[in-house]
């Protein structure tokens, strides 16, 4: 992966290559640890990173669901976001926030172990690739269930819980498709492994409810914003799987994948089986927030102090 200059670590920027923790860490055993994926994009009003106060927002509210005290407040964190990017001189970048659980104890009791904190950065183009964005990508079902809310709390960000998430992408690459598509423990549509997703269905936008066990994406908030402001119906409801396969027009939303239209699922082309109206107009429009062009979401971005060249 791309390497940047600096990382940030419980309140300091270190050297990339410094940025370490101990082999007994908690997290690395028992993966106590909440994080976000966040952007920053080269805007036309300078480089910004996307929904901000949002993502740090949701993730104390993960630290707090796992009974995490993280040791910096929210104005820190956006500010020292803001200090690690200027660092390194980037322009536009994906950010990983992390809070974890760190040294002191082993066991499944973690309430005396440090609560440690990074913000790495770096350059990273579209996850799911720019051909998927423009012409789509191939997906599959998921044979693995997304986690139940009875066990665990996918509202939270948490590190753990994202095995659920790489058992089913390896194995739908394995099978040779691009995403995985996971439906809840009732069996019906959730999201993909790193995704939300909607589907067009005669006209209106629909898109599974949080009661599916979804990740209450923010990037799946700012797509349902523009599509009511492009003057689409926006439904979130429960959808039954053969629902994807009928479906006029299916996209996914991620900070990772931004916004990528999907043309096949289980080997069935989804519509005409390449990127319908409602979805191009869509991605248009998130696109154009995303990099400033449009004034009425720039209120979405939160510009980045930029480093004079000595």
């Amino acid at each position: 992966m791309p390497q940047a200059d600096v990382i940030w670590k419980n309140g300091e920027l270190v050297p990339w290559d410094d940025a370490k923790v101990h082999v007994l860490t908690h997290a690395l055993h028992y993966g106590t640890g909440v994080f976000e994926g966040v952007r920053c994009y080269d805007t036309e009003i300078g480089p910004a990173v996307f929904r901000h106060e949002e993502h740090v927002k949701r993730l104390l509210k993960s630290a707090e669901l796992y009974y995490m005290p993280v040791p910096y407040t929210a104005e820190q964190i956006r500010q020292a976001t803001l200090d690690t990017i200027a660092a390194n001189g980037l322009r536009a970048c994906y950010i990983r926030p992390l809070v974890f659980r760190g040294e002191g104890v082993m066991g499944l009791s973690p309430l005396e172990a440090t609560v440690d904190m990074i913000i790495a950065c770096w350059e990273w183009g579209a996850y799911l690739g720019d051909e998927g964005k423009k012409h789509g990508i191939r997906a599959k079902v998921s044979s693995w269930r997304r986690l139940s809310p009875a066990g665990l709390i996918p509202h939270a960000k948490a590190s753990g819980q994202y095995l659920n998430s790489v058992l089913a992408k390896i194995e739908v690459s394995k099978a040779g498709y691009e995403e995985a598509i996971l439906l809840d423990e009732r069996g019906f549509v959730c999201e993909g492994s790193g995704e939300n997703i909607f589907a067009v269905i005669d006209g209106t936008i629909v898109t599974p409810p949080q009661s599916a066990s979804i990740l209450d994406g923010i990037n799946r908030r700012s797509a349902m914003t523009i599509a009511r402001d492009l003057g689409y119906e926006v439904v979130e409801r429960d959808m039954a799987r053969a629902e994807l396969y009928l479906a006029d027009e299916v996209f996914v939303t991620g900070t990772a994948a931004e916004l990528t239209p999907i043309r096949e699922i289980d080997d069935h082309p989804v519509g005409t089986g390449q990127p319908g109206p409602v979805t191009v107009a869509v991605q248009k429009t998130f696109e154009d927030a995303l990099h400033g062009r449009l004034e009425q979401y720039h209120g979405w971005l939160d510009p980045v102090p930029v480093r004079e060249s000595v």
